[in-house]
């Protein structure tokens, strides 16, 4: 069975930092790209930030570029999210995706990924 979940939320005052996890299994991890979402309630689920199969290359929304870091641990089935500099816009549940295929310039469409966790909540207080 297919299995992401997300950990790490928590509330932040504007200006801190949280560390988003992804654990994964019932797939080849090291075969996969992974991405992260969020959706603030009322709004679309926006992309984030996205990383290969080999932890190359990232790739960031310009709205958290500079302060957030995704990186891959292959050995660990684990994807990170480091979020800092912390802004109340920033407020959502934050989702990762996975799928083995991934058209690198569509990276943000949500409609590209096989399997999804069920999100974890990140608030920042102003």
């Amino acid at each position: 069975e297919v299995q992401l979940v997300e950990s790490g939320g928590g509330l932040v005052q504007a200006g801190g930092s949280l560390r988003l996890s992804c654990a994964t299994s019932g797939f080849d991890f090291a075969s996969y790209h992974i991405a992260w979402f969020r959706q603030a309630p009322g709004k679309e689920r926006e992309a984030v930030s996205y990383i290969r199969r080999r932890g190359t290359v990232p790739y960031y929304a310009d709205s958290v570029k500079g302060r957030f870091t995704i990186s891959k641990d292959n050995a660990k089935n684990t994807v990170y999210l480091q979020m800092n500099s912390l802004e109340p816009q920033d407020t959502a549940v934050y989702y990762c995706a996975a799928k083995s295929y991934v058209i690198t310039s569509a990276w943000s469409r949500p409609e590209q990924y096989a399997y999804w966790g069920q999100g974890t909540q990140v608030t920042v207080s102003s």
